[in-house]
C-alpha cells in the first residue's frame, strides 16, 4: 500500500470516529433512551422508595384464597423506619403482616419469598383480578404513606416461589361437595430480610 493511500485511509478512519462520537453528543438530555421508564411499579417519597410491588395470587384462576404481596423498600435516610400497614386503595383491605417490618437506614427490605417478611390479603382472589393494575398504600413509622400501583399476577412461572404459603379455600361445587383445590406456590425466593446497602 502506497504512502498516500495509507494516509487517505487515515484521514477517512479519523473523520468517522469524530462523526459518530459529535453524533451521539447531539442526543443531548432530553434523548428517548433516557426516557425509558422500568415496566415494575416503582414511587418514591423522602427518604422512601418503593420498587417491584406485585400482588401474587393464587396459581389457578378458579381458586380462591390469600394473595401475597411483594415489594423491595429502600430506605435512604439516616434512621430505621418501621412498615406499618399495606392496603389496597379500592377496597380498605389491609394485609397482615407477618410481625414488625423494620426498614434500615441506609439498606432495604425484601416483602414476600423465603425467609422474607410477609404481607398476605386473606382474600386475594376476591379483591384482586389477575391482569390488572391495583393501587397500594404504604404506611411508615416516619414518611407516612406511600401509594403506588401493583401489578396482580398469578403464582406462576417467575412469581412461583413468591406466591401465598398459605393452602386455598377448596371451591365447591354445585353439589355443594368441595372441588379440588389448587397448590399454592411454593416459597423459593431469596433469604435476605435486611440489608446494609443498596
Amino acid at each position: 500500500m502506497s504512502r498516500s493511500l495509507r494516509r487517505g485511509v487515515l484521514a477517512a478512519t479519523v473523520l468517522t470516529l469524530s462523526i459518530a462520537s459529535l453524533s451521539a453528543c447531539a442526543a443531548g438530555n432530553d434523548a428517548q433512551t433516557l426516557q425509558v421508564k422500568p415496566d415494575n411499579a416503582e414511587t418514591s417519597v423522602g427518604d422512601i422508595k418503593v420498587q417491584n410491588a406485585n400482588i401474587v395470587t393464587q396459581p389457578q384462576a378458579s381458586a380462591k384464597g390469600p394473595a401475597a404481596i411483594t415489594a423491595t423498600v429502600f430506605n435512604s435516610g439516616a434512621k430505621d423506619q418501621q412498615l406499618t400497614g399495606i392496603t389496597i386503595d379500592k377496597t380498605g383491605q389491609s394485609a397482615k403482616l407477618s410481625g414488625k417490618v423494620n426498614v434500615p437506614a441506609g439498606g432495604y427490605v425484601t416483602i414476600g419469598g423465603k425467609g422474607n417478611p410477609s404481607a398476605v390479603l386473606e382474600s386475594g382472589r376476591e379483591s384482586v383480578q389477575d391482569g390488572n393494575a391495583q393501587p397500594l398504600t404504604f404506611s411508615f413509622s416516619a414518611t407516612g404513606k406511600v401509594t403506588l400501583s401493583a401489578l396482580v399476577v398469578p403464582a406462576k412461572n417467575i412469581f412461583e416461589s413468591w406466591g401465598p404459603s398459605v393452602a386455598p379455600q377448596p371451591s365447591t361445587s354445585a353439589s355443594g361437595k368441595p372441588g379440588e383445590s389448587a397448590t399454592p406456590g411454593s416459597s423459593g425466593s431469596p433469604s435476605e430480610t435486611a440489608h446494609a446497602g443498596h
